[in-house]
């Protein structure tokens, strides 16, 4: 057993806050009828403050007896419904905070000849945006709040998010990288359709806000145990011509933080990164046209990984892999909007993304104590993805406030033209090699929801359809002495189809919540393989299985409120998972897919409470995973070759419990600070599997446990005249990582930003990974080998940039 303790935190830190808007809304409609069901228009509809009969929203009803009002907060109120002729109605209401629009039951007069009605108690329910949703489900962050990682990358901008953890270029949920990321709530390719994929290239300056959701209902799909990372694009639907025009530039690796080996070609520094930016927007009458684009042009230190194997017969081998990283990544989104009528609305939209990768790779091996270079592996990598994506949204609006209808269609088409260009120099001898990899994916998306409002909540229903297809090809060109396994290549073909129904009950009153979901789905995949692959055939399963959401929440009162999640989730093997061609990058840890990998199922408990005063808000949430078929990469060797071979496999049962607390304080208009701590346990019960390539091969691992967790401290100043300041720390606590653990890690971020020109004019400067501390150590423990691993990559860049609204 394995076990790592968590370092005490830091006692003496700067820290900083987030965006923490409290703002609250709701539309409020019903109908005026006669006892009859005769429409009662022209009738005088008021809303007041219980407490004090203060007035607070006004209105008259329509020819049909309908009416509107807008913009109430939560609250307890009294609604006066009066008509000449008619005896005038008083009803206590109360406005709660979970539903944003919510139809108020019919209310009926009566003629002065008859008895006065009873009077009833009726719940409204309304959205509160805040941090974190009033359900406790969620969390939203504003991209432009986070000045310490402004004119990056998404996933550098989330680094900084509570809840957030970055390993290995992916987002991690509470220690989790189970993950599924949407933009705009649609899967995309851009993000990965499975496995989160790409954000390192997608600019944060084409992105509005940043939601978590640790605890998804059942209206969303079932993929990705630890929660739902969904990404919103920048979208103005202000009248007439408006944008924004901004432009950032920067330098990374801004000094060598360790030398290369001997024999190998520099690393880069001083890493220049340019970013321009656009967004347009033009409204009039019914139609709003909308453009974003953006180009982010980065050179990296992509990796600069200093590794020790060492093998039970005593071999030791030192080596480096350096890779040079020249990466253009552009991206477009552009639509229309047409508000057919009050009603209707047709949302048309197209995004274009294209993203060009070079690296430039070098990896020198050493014997133990460095006096002779066994190898040399020099590596040119030349990748080109381009993703297409085309929607069509119409939402039909039901005569009562948030009683919609919505359908949409989505096509994703993703191609991936990769080539690789290798030289391997012996002592007494050098090889060259190349490989073409072609993948052309195509993804339909087929979704209508259904929302109907209740006196007490609302029903939520749809169904979705997903047909999904990748034809790849992966075509080895050996040369002199090649290394490849030429046999290994050919052609696959990955197939997957979904459809799913799901539905959602929403309940609300004064002291009670509730929310109770289902979402069924059945699931086929079909994954056909060349069939002279030496190792690899055909596979594919399928199943129908229920996945259930439960959420039950009580409010002590106006500043108390306790929530309980349960729900089962699923992590199927993407494409990459199980494709069967090895990957070359590493020249002696070999990567492969593995086509007879399983659904890893989860389910997850929650326990969830958070306190509000006048100034700050302070959240924690205890919680719970345990998984089946959990899927890993597990490394090995084969007799008489030092390679190691990294194959992903189900590896059996694994639990993650912990405690999550964010802790959100306005001291002053000057100065306000938010803390985010994760402590949690992890482990992996004992297991065996078989890997089969190269030749088959048993693995064993013994249980691994280890306590860690993360502290995130953020301090965020607002000066006068225009001037913010955020400053962040983060400490990431030792963790298990398969097979292994990785050592604790610790940054600092710094940015200001100034208003200039009247507001309309922004110009910031920040600096990531101040101090230049973040370097990843593993150390890992295989069957017959273990190796120890320093990850100098670059994390630390300088950037300034300038924006402008008009």
């Amino acid at each position: 057993m394995n076990r790592t303790k968590l370092l005490f935190f830091p006692t003496c830190v700067i820290i900083s806050s987030l965006a923490s808007a409290q703002t609250s809304s709701v539309t409020a409609s019903g109908r005026v009828l006669t006892k009859d069901k005769a429409a009662l228009p022209y009738a005088n509809i008021i809303l007041k403050k219980e407490k004090d009969s203060a007035f607070v929203a006004g209105t008259i009803t329509n020819e049909d007896g309908r009416f509107s009002l807008t913009g109430i907060k939560p609250d307890h109120y009294l609604l006066e419904t009066s008509i000449s002729g008619y005896h005038s109605q008083i009803q206590p209401v109360f406005i709660g905070s979970l539903s944003e629009f919510l139809e108020i039951p019919v209310i009926e007069l009566i003629q002065k000849q008859e008895n006065e009605t009873k009077i009833e108690a009726i719940t409204i329910t309304a959205s509160k945006k805040n941090e974190i949703d009033n359900r406790l489900d969620k969390k939203t962050y504003s991209v432009a709040d986070n000045i310490s990682q402004s004119g990056g990358s998404v996933l550098q901008s989330m680094q900084n998010l509570p809840g957030i953890t970055v390993q290995d270029g992916k987002v991690q949920l509470r220690g989790n990288d189970k993950v599924t990321v949407l933009i705009d709530g649609k899967q995309t390719a851009l993000t990965g359709f499975g496995s989160q994929t790409g954000l390192d290239n997608i600019p944060a300056s084409a992105i509005d806000k940043i939601e978590i959701i640790n605890n998804p209902s059942s209206k969303y799909d079932a993929n990705g145990n630890a929660g739902i990372i969904n990404i919103i694009m920048k979208k103005n639907k202000q009248n007439g011509w408006n944008g924004k025009a901004g432009f950032t530039t920067g330098l990374g690796s801004l000094w060598v933080r360790k030398e290369n080996l001997p024999t190998i070609r520099p690393q880069y520094t001083l890493t220049p990164k340019i970013n321009p930016s656009l967004s347009l927007n033009y409204r009039k009458n019914k139609v709003n046209i909308f453009l974003q684009a953006d180009n982010l042009y980065t050179e990296t230190l992509n990796k600069n990984e200093f590794v020790t194997r060492t093998y039970d017969d005593g071999t030791i081998i030192n080596s480096q892999l350096k890779r040079n990283r020249n990466t253009n990544f552009f991206t477009t989104k552009a639509g229309i909007d047409w508000n057919i009528d009050p009603q209707n609305t047709l949302t048309i939209s197209g995004m274009y993304g294209s993203e060009k990768i070079i690296d430039r790779g070098d990896q020198p091996f050493f014997n133990g104590d460095f006096s002779q270079r066994l190898r040399l592996w020099q590596f040119l990598e030349d990748e080109l993805k381009t993703t297409v994506m085309g929607t069509a949204s119409y939402q039909h609006k039901f005569k009562e406030a948030g009683h919609v209808l919505n359908v949409g269609f989505n096509y994703t088409f993703h191609r991936e033209d990769e080539k690789y260009f290798y030289d391997n120099y012996l002592p007494a001898s050098t090889g060259t090699d190349a490989f073409k990899l072609l993948s052309d994916e195509q993804v339909y998306d087929f979704n209508v929801d259904y929302v109907k409002p209740l006196k007490y909540g609302r029903i939520e229903t749809g169904i979705k359809l997903r047909n999904r297809s990748i034809p790849t090809n992966m075509n080895f060109i050996p040369g002199a002495n090649s290394v490849l396994d030429v046999s290994a290549g050919g052609k696959a073909d990955y197939k997957e189809f979904i459809p799913a129904v799901y539905g959602n009950y929403v309940f609300e009153n004064e002291k009670w919540e509730a929310e109770l979901g289902l979402r069924l789905e059945y699931v086929r995949i079909e994954y056909d393989v060349n069939p002279n692959h030496p190792t690899y055939k055909s596979d594919g399963y399928n199943y129908t299985q229920p996945f259930p959401n439960f959420r039950l929440a009580y409010k002590l009162d106006d500043r108390n409120k306790f929530s309980v999640f349960y729900n089962r989730r699923v992590d199927r093997p993407n494409e990459v998972d199980i494709r069967i061609f090895p990957k070359y990058d590493d020249a002696e840890i070999i990567k492969v897919g593995n086509p007879a990998l399983r659904p890893q199922f989860t389910n997850s408990v929650e326990l969830g409470y958070k306190y509000n005063w006048d100034n700050g808000y302070l959240y924690s949430a205890l919680y719970h995973r345990f998984a089946n078929g959990t899927i890993t990469r597990i490394s090995s060797i084969v007799p008489g070759s030092t390679l190691i071979y990294a194959i992903f496999q189900n590896a059996g049962k694994s639990y993650n419990t912990g405690l999550e607390a964010i802790w959100n304080q306005k001291i002053s208009g000057v100065y306000s600070f938010n803390i985010n701590g994760n402590l949690y346990r992890n482990q992996i019960d004992a297991f065996s599997v078989q890997n089969l390539y190269p030749q088959p091969n048993v693995f064993s691992a013994a249980q691994q446990t280890a306590v860690s967790g993360n502290i995130k401290m953020n301090n965020v100043f607002h000066f006068a005249k225009g001037l913010d300041a955020q400053c962040t720390l983060v400490y990431l606590a030792p963790d298990i990582v398969p097979q292994g653990k990785i050592k604790s890690r610790f940054s600092m971020d710094l940015g200001i930003k100034k208003a200039i020109q009247k507001g309309k004019g922004e110009l910031f400067l920040n600096a990531s990974d101040l101090l230049n501390t973040m370097v990843i150590k593993k150390s890992i423990q295989g069957m017959g080998f273990a190796y120890t691993s320093n990850e100098y990559y670059e994390t630390q860049v300088v950037r300034l940039g300038y924006s402008y609204k008009f």
